[in-house]
């Protein structure tokens, strides 16, 4: 089997993030402080990296006139939470340019105007002050997120309960592997709800006999 990136991103991104978790042992796993600023945000995506000083959005900017659509741009920003890296005036030009979202190692703001241009962000912080806008900072670079190492095209896939990087030559393994994982709970799951209602007639009936 020889998927696309594109192909292996909706079908990762289809999956729960534990499953692709469970699927590498952990081993992609994000920093559980990074997560969606907004309830519901789901991204998945070929990471476009991005390595900035603490604080600063200046490569930012950079990044969305050479980001492709549909991917995700992953942020090293030191982890600072200082002061926002983008906002929903950054978000709104994404979503305009395709970017699939982002995953920012630092502080972005405008988190409610993030959800209205619905533009999924993973983020360590929020925080209302803005940033410098004067670099240093690398595109197309080995970045380290939320104690994890990205490579430009590895898959990047977020959800509710955090986000996961799946190297990119090891994605085909893990897509098969996550779906192993999705379907093998599935059945667990109906097998604990098919007993679960077959306790519930049991205990029925034996109140009836009473």
């Amino acid at each position: 089997m020889t998927l696309t990136t594109e192909q292996l991103s909706q079908r990762l991104g289809a999956l729960p993030t534990p499953n692709i978790g469970d699927a590498m042992e952990l081993l992609g796993v994000l920093d559980s402080a990074i997560k969606s600023v907004w309830a519901g945000g789901r991204l998945a995506g070929p990471a476009f990296t991005v390595w900035t000083r603490a604080g600063d959005n200046a490569y930012i900017h950079r990044a969305l006139a050479e980001a492709a659509p549909g991917d995700v741009v992953v942020v090293n920003g030191q982890g600072d939470e200082s002061r926002a890296l983008l906002g929903d005036l950054i978000g709104a030009r994404a979503r305009n340019a395709g970017i699939a979202g982002f995953v920012i190692d630092g502080a972005v703001r405008d988190a409610a105007g993030l959800e209205r241009v619905g533009m999924p962000v993973f983020a360590r912080a929020t925080s209302p002050a803005g940033p410098y806008k004067n670099g240093p900072g690398e595109l197309g670079c080995a970045v380290a997120v939320g104690g994890v190492a990205v490579l430009p095209g590895d898959i990047v896939v977020g959800d509710d309960d955090g986000a996961v990087v799946v190297p990119r030559d090891r994605a085909e393994e893990v897509l098969l592997a996550a779906e192993a994982v999705q379907q093998d709970e599935a059945e667990r799951m109906r097998h604990i709800l098919a007993q679960a209602a077959v306790n519930e007639r049991e205990e029925a009936s034996a109140c009836a006999a009473r």
